[in-house]
């Protein structure tokens, strides 16, 4: 993707694309918009396949994200070592999340939507390769600060390692290893996104496999072979980036948008996406930002505390990145083309069915998490050096974070609804208030958790030195990044609803019932299941596992039994 940036663009050839200027209205490749020459427009694509189809391939990658965390819990535990990966490996990949999937993401679709509806192929391409160019070049920049001043991020992400020369110097290393990921995987985002506009949704969401098997072999088959095993973590991070975006460069190619990088940083529409990305940058991804602020707190904590905390995170990502950033992603291309269409009536429809998606999957999710919480810790990562005690402190933060999950997945599904139409500032607004709040809470929580865990003589050390002497202090973090979630959910709900956009749909009500019924059935045969196997630390890894299964898979049939027992159907979920 990146070449010389004075260049003439170069297109690669297109098998079936024509070089004509018809609008992308009428462009006849069915491999490109799915119509035949000039005839009438097609039924849009159902979100619900595009959702089936993202969460489908996302649900392999968190899968695997899981298989991953038990490789490294198990080769590595929760050490100095581990919390120096975490915190090298969070810094770039936040900035991936905030600046690429976060930011770049919001503000480039609804552009390239708006471009693919009005104007032609050859449009598309000229955007593809300015966009290209300038992010790569950008990136190129913040990439080789990130590698110069690795030991001024590494003190100010972990504070606490100051005084462990070894740990802090691993960190400056390992972030070293770790920091070229942003590169590869904000152009691969680039690339992902044009794919979603296409509806191509299933090559995007199977790239982050790419990354969960790179770790996992670094840690079972590099790591051993390493004089400092730790090491093989950053080094599979690295070649990860580098093979996510050589996976999608194809398909790019089989839409005709795969083109030579140019630099284009006057070029009208790179100016709107950019300035559409500016107030993004904490608008989009609030949470992303209260958990990197959250590692330099973690850093003054108990070792172990950076490991249990990015282990509560994975439970959160599962239903989060297979459902709520699934939702966020498909819907997104689909409201800008409603607003590109001045269709206010199809943005509602739109914005309703992500709604009630959201609901009839997080909320089952919260209280499922709630109630195994512990028997999955224990059945998934109490190996090898991760011990007994690291399940009950990893298990600590994941029942506070998990109350946040509605509220997480509300948020994936709200905020499109004002990127769509090309409105950042309102989700700035609203992020950087639950971002105080969230720092706020961190005060209060752990300030209060230490007053009533921490034994009377460490009480009367200083606050630094006795809250690196306290287990569990973690838990003020998570109990804070839940609230401020809400927060940052009531905020736009107020600002969407006062924005008049959204009309809400007939059903909710009964809709409601529905949910509240298979929920009920759903918690009374989990907890029925708690009951009767309320001990799991002491049993076998056999035992474990064939228990957990089967509370799984009783607690979801129960509740899809019971949700279409009260009438809902899958019609009532398709949505276009």
């Amino acid at each position: 993707m990146l070449g010389g940036g004075n260049r003439a663009v170069r297109i690669l050839p297109q098998r079936g694309l024509s070089p004509g200027r018809q609008p992308l209205s009428n462009y006849a490749p069915s491999s490109i918009s799915g119509r035949q020459g000039n005839q009438s427009p097609m039924k849009s694509p159902s979100m619900f396949r595009g959702l089936l189809s993202f969460s489908s391939m996302t649900m392999v990658s968190r899968v695997l994200g899981l298989v991953r965390d038990m490789s490294i819990n198990i080769v590595f535990g929760a050490t100095g070592a581990t919390d120096a990966f975490w915190v090298a490996f969070r810094i770039p990949n936040f900035m991936r999340r905030l600046f690429a999937e976060g930011s770049f993401t919001t503000a480039f679709v609804p552009v390239f939507t708006e471009v693919k509806q009005t104007g032609t192929h050859e449009d598309l391409q000229r955007l593809m390769s300015r966009v290209a160019g300038t992010l790569g070049a950008v990136l190129l920049v913040v990439t080789a600060l990130g590698l110069i001043f690795a030991p001024q991020l590494a003190t100010v992400f972990e504070p606490g390692a100051l005084d462990q020369p070894h740990k802090f110097d691993l960190t400056i290393d390992l972030l070293r290893l770790t920091f070229p990921f942003l590169l590869f995987v904000s152009l691969t985002a680039l690339a992902s996104g044009a794919l979603n506009s296409f509806h191509r949704f299933a090559l995007p969401a199977l790239a982050p496999v790419i990354l969960n098997l790179c770790m996992i072999a670094g840690a079972l088959w590099l790591a051993p072979r390493l004089q400092v095993p730790i090491m093989a973590m950053g080094w599979a991070v690295l070649l990860a980036g580098v093979l996510q975006l050589a996976f999608l460069l194809p398909a790019l190619h089989r839409i005709g948008l795969l083109v030579w990088p140019r630099w284009g940083w006057r070029q009208p529409q790179v100016r709107r996406i950019l300035r559409l990305m500016v107030p993004t940058l904490f608008g989009s991804s609030v949470m992303q930002v209260n958990l990197l602020l959250d590692t330099v707190i973690l850093s003054l904590l108990v070792t172990g505390s950076q490991s249990w905390f990015s282990l509560s995170t994975r439970f959160l990502e599962l239903p989060l990145g297979v459902f709520g950033v699934a939702l966020g992603t498909v819907i997104l291309p689909s409201l800008s083309r409603h607003h590109v269409g001045t269709d206010h009536a199809g943005f509602s429809r739109a914005l309703d069915w992500g709604l009630r998606i959201t609901w009839l999957i997080a909320l089952p999710a919260m209280l499922a998490l709630l109630l195994l919480a512990g028997p999955i810790v224990a059945t998934l990562f109490q190996h090898g050096r991760f011990s007994a005690f690291d399940t009950h402190m990893s298990t600590l933060s994941i029942l506070a974070l998990c109350c946040g999950l509605p509220a997480y997945a509300l948020v994936k599904v709200l905020l499109p609804a004002f990127y769509a139409r090309q409105d950042t500032r309102t989700p700035v607004r609203a992020g950087v208030i639950a971002m105080v709040a969230s720092m706020a809470f961190n005060g209060v929580f752990i300030v209060l958790l230490f007053e009533l865990w921490a034994p009377p003589a460490l009480q009367q050390q200083g606050w630094l030195e006795g809250m690196a002497q306290v287990p569990g202090l973690h838990l003020g973090l998570a109990i804070a990044s839940a609230l401020s979630s809400y927060v940052n959910f009531l905020l736009l709900w107020y600002w969407l609803k006062r924005a008049g956009v959204y009309q809400r749909q007939p059903g909710w009500a009964r809709l409601w019932l529905q949910l509240m019924l298979a929920c009920s059935v759903m918690v009374l045969v989990l907890v029925a299941g708690r009951w009767w196997w309320p001990h799991w630390s002491g049993m076998p890894i056999v035992t474990r596992v064939w228990r957990l299964a089967v509370l799984v898979l009783a607690g979801g049939l129960s509740y899809v039994t019971a949700l279409f027992a009260s009438g809902l159907r899958l019609r009532d979920l398709r949505g276009n």
